[in-house]
C-alpha cells in the first residue's frame, strides 16, 4: 500500500445545513443536533458558521464551543458556563450561540433556558444521546425546541468525498459503501486493519461514554453481548424477549440496556404497521444499525459479507435522510420490507440483491400486489436490468434511487 494519506474532500452536508438555515434567527426555539458519535455533528456546525458569516453575522456575535476541546476543561455545569457566555457577547444585540457536545456540561438545559429568556439569542447544540430530549429538558424548554437528527455520509455525499476512478467505478464504490460504511472520518483506500479498529473503538467509545457511563447499573460486557445479538440480526425479527431468552438475561434487564443503546444512536428500531388497519404494532420490531461499516468492523469480515441485510440496512438509513417515518409493512400474512411514510405520502419498498431469478421476482412482486391501495410500490435491487413488474410496481436499481436523493 502507498504511504498516501490523502486528505478526504470536506463534504458540504446541503441537506443538513437547509433544516438548521430553516430555523435561524427562530430565538424561540432551541435547534438541538442529534446522531450517534463521529457521525459529522461538529463538522455540521462549523460549515453552519461559515453559513452564519456569509449571512452576515460577524465573530463577535457568534459563540461556539466545543465541551470536549481543552478550552472548555474548566466548565463543569451550567454556571461556569453562563458565566463564559456572559463575559463574550453582548447582551442587547443579536447572538448566535453553538454549543457541541452539550451533555457534558452537568444542567446544562438551564443555559438554554437562560440564553432563551435573557438574551437575543439563536441557540444551536449537539449531542450524541437521546437522553438530552429526556424529561429534564421538557421542563425547561418544553415546547421550545426542535430536533434535527443526523446520520452519516448519505452514498451521494460518500461519492463526493471519496470520488469514482479507473480503480474505483461507482459498483467498487458501493461495495465498499455497504461493508466498510459511511461514516466521515473513515477512507475506505486505508489499511484494512487500520479502518476496522478505528471503527471499532468508535463504537467502543459510544457504549463507555453514552451507554454505561450514564448508567451505573448498566454492566459493560452485558451491552456488548446485546449489541453483537444486535449486529448479527439487522433486519431480522427481534425482540427484548427473544433476546433474553437467546443470552439468558432478564427480559426486564434486555429492554433497559435496549433502550441505553438506542439512546447512543447505535440502533434504530422500527414496529410493524398494520396496513389494513392503519395502525402501529408493538410487537416483532427491526433493528437497523446506524454504520455497515461499524457493524462490519464489530462482528469480523464473514458476517460483513452478508450484503442482504447491508443494503437492507442502508436503504432504511436511506429513508430516514429524506424525512420518511419508517415500518415494516404487515398485511394479512404478508410483510412489506419498508413501509414510509412522509406527510401526506405513504410508500411501499421491497429490498433484494437481485430479481433475475423468477422465484424472487415471483415473490417480490406478489408481496406488493397484494396491498390494495394506490400507494406507490418499489421492488429495489442491484440489478442493471429492470423487470416489467405490474402496473403500479416500480423496478429501481438501489444505486439509482440513492442518487437521486
Amino acid at each position: 500500500m502507498e504511504n498516501d494519506y490523502r486528505r478526504m474532500k470536506e463534504v458540504i452536508r446541503i441537506d443538513d445545513l437547509k433544516r438548521l438555515e430553516s430555523g435561524k434567527d427562530r430565538t424561540d426555539v432551541a435547534k438541538i443536533i442529534t446522531g450517534v458519535r463521529r457521525c459529522g455533528k461538529s463538522t455540521l456546525m462549523l460549515q453552519f458558521i461559515r453559513r452564519l458569516k456569509e449571512l452576515g453575522a460577524d465573530d463577535g456575535h457568534i459563540f461556539y464551543l466545543n465541551m470536549e476541546d481543552e478550552k472548555a476543561e474548566d466548565i463543569k455545569d451550567y454556571k461556569d458556563l453562563n458565566r463564559l457566555i456572559r463575559a463574550s457577547v453582548p447582551h442587547d444585540e443579536r447572538i448566535y450561540v453553538l454549543l457541541d457536545e452539550i451533555q457534558r456540561v452537568e444542567a446544562w438545559e438551564r443555559t438554554l433556558n437562560a440564553l432563551m429568556v435573557g438574551y437575543d439569542a439563536d441557540v444551536y447544540v449537539t449531542g450524541s444521546n437521546a437522553f438530552l430530549l429526556s424529561s429534564e429538558l421538557s421542563t425547561f424548554i418544553s415546547g421550545r425546541y426542535v430536533e434535527i437528527d443526523i446520520l452519516p455520509l448519505s452514498f451521494k455525499e460518500y461519492i463526493e468525498a471519496h470520488g469514482v476512478d479507473e480503480r474505483h467505478d461507482m459498483d467498487a464504490r458501493f461495495e465498499d459503501y455497504l461493508k466498510k460504511g459511511s461514516m466521515p472520518m473513515i477512507d475506505p483506500d486505508s489499511d484494512e486493519r487500520f479502518r476496522r479498529d478505528h471503527l471499532t473503538g468508535i463504537c467502543n467509545t459510544v457504549l463507555t461514554k453514552d451507554v454505561t457511563a450514564r448508567n451505573s447499573m448498566i454492566d459493560v460486557s452485558t451491552a456488548y453481548r446485546i449489541m453483537k445479538f444486535l449486529f448479527s440480526n439487522i433486519g431480522n425479527i427481534t425482540s427484548g424477549r427473544s433476546i433474553a431468552k437467546e443470552l439468558s438475561i432478564n427480559h426486564a434487564t434486555v429492554d433497559k440496556y435496549l433502550k441505553s443503546i438506542e439512546e447512543a444512536y447505535l440502533f434504530y428500531r422500527i414496529n410493524r404497521f398494520d396496513i389494513v388497519g392503519k395502525k402501529h404494532l408493538n410487537t416483532r420490531e427491526k433493528y437497523y444499525a446506524v454504520d455497515t461499516g461499524v457493524r462490519n468492523a464489530y462482528l469480523g469480515t464473514s458476517k460483513g459479507d452478508d450484503l442482504g441485510r447491508l443494503l437492507e440496512n442502508v436503504v432504511y438509513l436511506e429513508l430516514r435522510r429524506r424525512g420518511y417515518s419508517v415500518s415494516v409493512g404487515s398485511y394479512m400474512d404478508t410483510e412489506i420490507d419498508f413501509t414510509a411514510e412522509k406527510d401526506d405520502r405513504r410508500d411501499y419498498f421491497q429490498v433484494s440483491m437481485t430479481v433475475m431469478q423468477d422465484d424472487t421476482y415471483d415473490r417480490e412482486v406478489r408481496s406488493l400486489s397484494s396491498i390494495r391501495d394506490s400507494h406507490p410500490k418499489t421492488i429495489l435491487t442491484l440489478d442493471k436490468v429492470k423487470r416489467q413488474p405490474p402496473d403500479g410496481i416500480a423496478h429501481i436499481n438501489v444505486i439509482d434511487w440513492l442518487l437521486s436523493g
